[in-house]
């Protein structure tokens, strides 16, 4: 694994953490909100839509 997908390893591991702590603390609703902008916002930073290619429940 290069530095940069190392690097993106990362920060894609922070982000879940983040949001698993978040889920804690949020309604269903909020929660919700929350992901949807954190996939509308990798999707303008990478230009891949998260939410398409991580739909299933085993993402």
């Amino acid at each position: 694994m290069s530095d940069t997908e190392s690097d993106v390893m990362t920060a894609a591991e922070a982000l879940g953490d983040a949001l698993a702590a978040e889920k804690d603390t949020c309604d269903e609703s909020e929660f919700f909100g929350l992901v949807m902008r954190c996939n509308q916002a990798i999707g303008q930073e990478i230009g891949v839509d998260y939410g398409a290619v991580c739909s299933d429940d085993s993402c």
